[in-house]
Order: structure tokens, then sequence, then C-alpha cells
């Protein structure tokens, strides 16, 4: 017993739906976070604006204080009344006459300052002269040091400085809150971005719905293009039209294989009819020689049903190779000519030619289409008229038309003329040697050469084929 063999399935990749919802969410979520970043260090940019001006602002009062003749005396005496004017509890304010100690020195945190150059007297404080360093809780800190000369000569400096304490507090409390809203905004607009895009792509779903109904029974069905969004139209109209081609090669190969299967049975029937009715009883040597003569025609039609057969399917499948070459039509038809020359004489026809020049095509293929023509223009050709060969240089190439009298072809009929296995006149092919290829060769030959055929039938009976071979300049399969 032998393991069975199962074929893997392919692998999910990830849905389309989930794949747009996670890319919409990190945009959004980018977003909001450079907002929300942007947001955060406005506010820290402008809280240390705001207690850079107190600093100043605060420095410079005491300046001007002391410059219009306000004793120091004063400020001296009552040094609880500034940690009360400095509301923070860890703020700093010093005087400080030059090269003495501090006469007043508010310093609740014992934070030494760096030694910095004072403004001097005269010029004013602004938001440059503002310094900052960390205290070593890591807050923050904003100080300014001024000079500014009192009274009676001497220079007084001052000096303030300011913890951001409260300002740290506030931006770290607001960091976290922009931390939780890009994080509830990453995870809302993931929710609402699904469902939106899962209901965006309902159209799609419905189409690969419908596409999944499609099977060989019913290949006639299309998709709806009803209520379709605008990105999903040509989408629906290609996938309709690959629909109605692939119909419409469906239904010649069912045909096909139809026509296919009844001409084999002919020739397959008569063989075996041959072979039963000779083994029914003894017969003589002439009586098997003829058998197998009649078995002899049968297998050499098979045989070139098969040929034709084999021809048609490498030149569908582009495999065939041309070997272009320069060819003289007018000694092609006059050799075409004298090769039919005998057959049209037993129906007393006869075959004329005219027109020069010169074309760019495979010569074995050239042949054989102008020939499959010339023997069908005998075959179905009205007897005792006369088949013309005609060959018309143009601008764009060259058309040979091959010209014969007859029954006029119905129009419903001329365009099934080229299609495989199909008689126009099947009781006048019943059983002969003609297998309904021929003029599919002629139209797979010219397409090989992207060239074309073509056919006209006359209320008089004038029936024309036309070989249209484009000209040099032409690229052809090589």
């Amino acid at each position: 017993m032998t393991d069975r063999q199962f074929t893997p399935l392919p692998e999910r990749g990830i849905s389309l739906t989930l794949r747009a919802t996670l890319l919409f969410a990190l945009i959004a979520s980018l977003v909001v976070s450079a907002v929300g970043f942007y947001l955060y260090y406005s506010m820290d940019k402008e809280l240390v604006r705001r207690a850079d001006y107190q600093v100043s602002g605060r420095v410079q009062y005491f300046r001007h204080l002391l410059a219009n003749e306000f004793p120091l005396s004063q400020l001296s005496r009552n040094p609880g009344l500034f940690e009360n004017m400095l509301g923070n509890e860890r703020d700093i304010l010093t005087f400080r006459l030059s090269g003495e100690k501090p006469l007043i020195n508010v310093n609740p945190s014992r934070l030494e300052l760096p030694p910095v150059v004072a403004v001097p007297d005269g010029y004013p404080l602004t938001l440059n002269t503002v310094h900052h360093l960390t205290a070593p809780d890591g807050t923050p800190v904003r100080f300014a040091r001024a000079a500014v000369q009192i009274q009676d000569g001497r220079t007084v400096e001052i000096t303030g400085a300011h913890f951001m304490t409260e300002e740290s507090h506030l931006l770290q409390t607001f960091r976290w809150e922009i931390t939780g809203a890009v994080l509830f905004a990453y995870l809302l607009i993931a929710v609402l971005g699904y469902l939106v895009i899962r209901r965006g792509l309902r159209p799609l779903r419905n189409m690969a719905h419908e596409a999944a109904q499609i099977h060989p029974a019913s290949l006639s069905t299309r998709l709806s293009s009803e209520n379709a969004p605008q990105e999903l139209q040509q989408l629906i109209y290609s996938f309709n039209d690959m629909l109605d081609r692939l119909a419409g090669g469906y239904q010649r190969l069912t045909q096909f294989s139809a026509d296919l299967a009844h001409e084999i049975r002919t020739p397959v029937g008569a063989l075996m009819g041959h072979c039963q009715v000779a083994l029914y009883q003894p017969r003589t040597v002439e009586e098997y020689e003829t058998l197998l003569a009649n078995n002899m025609e049968e297998l050499e039609r098979i045989s070139r049903m098969v040929e034709n057969i084999l021809f048609l399917a490498r030149a569908s499948d582009a495999r065939s190779v041309l070997t272009i070459t320069t060819i003289d039509v007018s000694s092609e038809m006059t050799r075409i000519q004298e090769y039919f020359e005998g057959l049209a004489e037993e129906r007393g026809m006869t075959l004329n030619g005219k027109g020069t020049g010169v074309l760019y095509a495979d010569a074995m293929l050239f042949q054989r289409a102008l020939s499959n023509l010339v023997a069908n223009a005998v075959r179905y050709g009205r007897e005792g008229s006369p088949i013309e060969l005609r060959a018309e240089p143009h601008a764009r190439g060259m058309d040979i038309h091959v010209i014969s009298q007859g029954d006029q072809v119905p129009p419903e009929k001329c365009a099934k003329l080229f299609d495989r296995f199909y008689r126009a006149d099947a009781s006048r092919s019943e059983g002969g040697s003609s297998s309904g290829l021929g003029l599919s060769i002629v139209q797979a030959i010219m397409a090989l050469h992207r060239g074309s055929v073509s056919m006209t039938s006359s209320a008089q009976g004038e029936t024309c084929f036309t070989l249209s071979f484009p000209g040099a300049n032409h690229k052809l399969p090589q």
C-alpha cells in the first residue's frame, strides 16, 4: 500500500484589511505623537521662558529699588520678608556687596550657584542674561545676577534663582497624558479603521463570491458592476473580458473535441468494418490485397488529419519557427498551377495566374497556404469554370487572391469557414479526402506571418479568398 501524496495548502498571508488597518493606525499614531511632542516641547519652552521672565523681573525689581535711594540697611533688617515674597520654598535671592559676605542670603536648598559675571549697572536684563543649571535632585534651575550702584557709591550684586519644581511636575504629568492619548488614539483608530476598511472592501468580497460561483458549466455568468466603486470598475470589466475569451475558447475546444471524435470515428469504423467482413469467411489473395489497399487509404487519411492537428497545435502555441525568405510570387503561382493542373482538368477547370512581385515569408508555409486555397477552389468550384490566382502588391505588403466560381456561400457560414473541422457543404465532403482543417491551417499560417486571410462570396457565385502579407519593414518572428 503506497502512501498518499497530499498537496500542501499555500500559507495564508496577512489579510489586506488587517494590513491596511495596521498601516493606517501606525501613520495616525505617528501624526498624533508628532503633534503631542510638538505641544510638549512648546509647553516646555514656554515654561522656561516664563521662568526666565520671572527671574529677570525679580532681579530687575530689586535693582531698581536700590538704585532709587532705598536704604540697604532696611533690606538687611527684614530677611524673612524676602522669603515670603519669593513664594517658592526653594527659590534663591541674595544681596552681596562686592568682595564681602552676602547681606541677605535666602537659599533654603543650600544650592551653590556657579560663578558668573554679573550684568553691569546701567545694562538691562534680558532673557539671554539668564543662566541655567540642574539641581542635585534633577530639578532645573534658572538664575540671573546683576550689579547696581547704591547711594554711597558701593556696588551690590543681586542674584535671583528659580527652581522649576512645579513646572517639572506639570511637564511630567503632561508627558504621561500625551503617552496615554497616543496609545488610546492608536487603539481607537485601529478599531475604527478596521471597521471602515472592512466595510470599504465589501465590494471586493462580493466580487470574489461572484467569481467563485463561475465554473465550466456557467461560463456565461459575468461579474456585476452595479454599485461597484470606480477603483473596481476597470478590474470587473477586464475580468469579464477574460471570461468572454475563456468562454469562447472553451466553446471552441468543446466543439473541436466533438468534431475530432466524429472525424476519427469514421475511418476507424471503416477499418473495423473491413476487418470484420474479411474475417467472416476465407478470402482470396486478391480480396485481401483490396482490403489492405482500402485500409491503407483510411490510415493515410488519419495520418494527414493527425499531421494537420499537430501543425495547428504548434502554430497556436507560437512554437513554429519561420524561415523568412524573398519569394517570387509569379514563379510560385506558376508552380502551384502546374501541380494542380491535372486535378483541375478532371473537372474541366482552368488555372490562370496574374500579377508579379516579391513578398517576404516562409516559402514552405506560403506554398502550403496557397495550395490549400487552390485545392479548396478545385474541390468546391463549379465544373468547367476558371480559377484565377492574382497578386496585388501595395504599400503595406502584398495580397494574393484565389478566385473561383460556384454556389454562393451564405453569410452566416462565411465566419465559420475557418473553424476546425467545419465544412460549408458536408454532403460533398463525406468520405472524401477533406478533413475540414485546410482553411484553419491557412489562418494559422497567416497569423504566424502577422498577416490575415479573408473571404468574400458574391450573389453571382464568385468566391474570393485573400491572403494579406505584410511588407518587408514589418517585424516577423524569427
